[in-house]
């Protein structure tokens, strides 16, 4: 069994600095290029940090904040650069742990047009894997983490993109309050402080990147 994520001893809510928390990942994640990689906000490695710095103050725990700093090292279906091959999935869970990995690559293969609207319309939720286009069945703890690092990683990048906020604001208004359910307090009061003042507008697209 591959050992479980490294965690520096504070409470799984504190906001803590992720390169000292972690710092073999941000090692991977500059030798990828996370640094160099444009991003809104600065470079993907700065966007991946805020990601897992929001899901700390929102009370996530070591796993999930893992997961949320290297939601994008696979790729997603909003952001199409890959830091890592799925075939080295191996390598990034002798990292984070298993379990923090296997969070990652559900995010990275989620088909974001299939699964979305699911999200919003029933439980259980049925996942389509964009890179097989099989179908299967998450359990709900691993439902509920794929929304909140959604919710952390949508926040943070219309929060640094005034147009991808302008565009898909009101539509990521909708798919969170219509799945409020699947998301911790902190992370809906969230998502209306940010995204609320925008509901009565008109938004398209299934996310915006990464």
């Amino acid at each position: 069994m591959r050992r479980s994520v490294p965690y520096d001893g504070g409470s799984p809510g504190s906001a803590r600095d992720p390169a000292a928390a972690w710092p073999a990942v941000q090692a991977l994640l500059r030798a990828r290029g996370a640094g160099e990689t444009k991003h809104p906000g600065g470079t993907l490695l700065d966007h991946l940090d805020r990601v897992a710095r929001l899901l700390a103050e929102w009370g996530a725990g070591p796993d999930l904040q893992a997961a949320g700093l290297c939601h994008a090292m696979y790729g997603t279906d909003g952001f199409d650069h890959a830091l890592m091959g799925t075939d080295e999935r191996a390598l990034l869970a002798e990292l984070i742990g298993e379990r923090a990995e296997a969070l990652v690559f559900l995010y990275a293969s989620c088909d974001r047009a299939v699964v979305y609207p699911r999200l919003a319309s029933g439980r259980p939720v049925v996942f389509r894997d964009r890179l097989t286009d099989g179908e299967h069945t998450p359990s709900p703890p691993d439902v509920r983490a794929f929304v909140e690092i959604t919710a952390a990683n949508e926040l943070d990048v219309l929060a640094h993109d005034p147009d991808l906020a302008e565009r898909h604001g009101p539509t990521l208004h909708r798919l969170f309050t219509r799945s409020q359910d699947l998301l911790s307090t902190p992370a809906r009061d969230a998502c209306e402080r940010q995204l609320g003042r925008d509901s009565l507008g008109r938004g398209r697209g299934t996310g915006s990147p990464a």
